[in-house]
């Protein structure tokens, strides 16, 4: 899975953060003929080669005419609504938005609705995280993790006066998120750069095991004196990681027997595979009166439940199903065509934990090819999975 980590040894901010994907190759040209496709007033976007502390990276800076025009979250969901973005794009970046909205009407005790965006309602904002999510899509981002988060000391004079640092709105976005005190005067986290990680889902810890690594350097406006004021964001692959309360729901169905006629078994596990199970079995069970049967148990999306609970009651002899809830994670997988002895045929490639890549040829494949050919079926699964080895 295509994969970014968010080192934020100085902080986080949405000019540092497109700064960076810059870094990593999304061309500022093409990042500026996409943002003219919503309805803003002129703006400019450059991006300059910086040194911080003998570091490389790139200074982005959005130059606009307009002077810090308000705006409620309406008004932004309609420039991103009306825009030709993928959903992807969109959902990202109104996702965002809605975290510093949310932010600012808790701090400011009113609704989401009302809040004025000020600063991160002006364009350059909007610039910065529409152009962030565009940056992610370019480069093929499917899993965002981020360090723990420096948070700086002092204070900062924004719309609303002098604040404390950090802001009470990145204080509100980040309730959940890992940070830490430090030695630096001033800001280092902004609203806006808070809120590209609380709205794109960042995971929050170590840096996950990755391959085929490049780093890009997005810089700051100010020199922090022993440190770089720059965010570093390391691009690389590494296998899916679902993140805690994205894991997939199920339902479970499932009922004992010990007086049904035991041809009804196949019958009816066929019956449930058309009725969208995803998984089927028995289990052998002693029940009461020391009877051996048999408990029949069916995952199923929650949405067919009734369905397989209606498949149990009129097809078998039980007189009652339980039902409950599990949680499942699985590996990426995907279906390809690979060339073999007897022809291209369709493989599963499935991503192991660890990033590493296997394919295993599906059995109703094999099954007929054993069949035309007249060989063992095991022969078939050899000759298949050496193919495999070779491509």
């Amino acid at each position: 899975m295509r994969t970014i980590y968010f080192d934020c040894f100085s902080g986080i901010s949405g000019d540092m953060t497109l700064g960076a994907l810059v870094h990593l190759g999304v061309p500022v040209e093409w990042l500026k003929t996409q943002l003219q496709d919503m309805p803003l007033d002129r703006f400019d976007i450059t991006a300059h080669n910086v040194m911080r502390n003998g570091i490389q990276a790139i200074h982005v800076m959005v130059h606009t005419e307009e002077d810090h025009h308000h705006r409620h979250l309406h008004h932004i969901e309609a420039l991103i609504q009306g825009s030709p973005y993928s959903d992807n794009v969109k959902k990202q970046a109104l996702t965002i938005f809605d975290c510093l909205a949310e932010a600012e009407a808790k701090v400011h005790g009113c609704g989401k609705e009302s809040v004025h965006f000020h600063e991160v309602g002006a364009m350059d904002a909007i610039i910065d995280i529409v152009g962030t999510c565009l940056g992610f899509e370019y480069l093929g981002i499917t899993q965002i993790f981020s360090s723990a988060l420096p948070m700086g000391h002092g204070f900062v004079t924004c719309a609303h006066g002098v604040l404390p640092v950090p802001a009470p709105a990145v204080v509100e976005i980040l309730k959940h998120a890992p940070v830490y005190g430090g030695t630096v005067e001033g800001e280092l986290v902004t609203p806006t750069g808070a809120a590209i990680l609380a709205g794109s889902r960042a995971s929050f810890g170590p840096m996950p095991a990755m391959r085929n690594i490049k780093a890009g350097y997005g810089a700051g406006t100010r020199e922090l004196g022993e440190q770089p004021n720059v965010v570093r964001i390391v691009l690389g692959d590494c296998a899916e990681v679902m993140p805690e309360g994205a894991l997939e729901k199920l339902m479970m169905v499932e009922t004992c027997i010990d007086d049904m006629n035991p041809e009804i078994f196949g019958y009816l596990m066929e019956e449930l595979f058309v009725d969208g199970a995803l998984d089927v079995f028995w289990v052998p069970v002693q029940m009461k009166k020391n009877r051996p049967g048999t408990c029949i148990k069916v995952l199923c999306a929650p949405e067919l439940r009734a369905q397989v609970v209606n498949r149990l009651l009129t097809e078998t002899t039980t007189l009652g199903v339980r039902f409950y809830e599990v949680s499942r994670t699985v590996l990426p997988r995907e279906t390809v065509e690979v060339d073999t002895t007897f022809g291209t045929i369709p493989v599963k490639r499935i991503q192991g934990a660890e990033g590493e890549t296997r394919l295993m040829p599906e059995y109703e494949v094999c099954r007929r090819i054993a069949k035309e050919r007249k060989i063992p079926l095991r022969q078939v699964y050899d000759l298949i999975m050496r193919a495999n080895i070779n491509q």
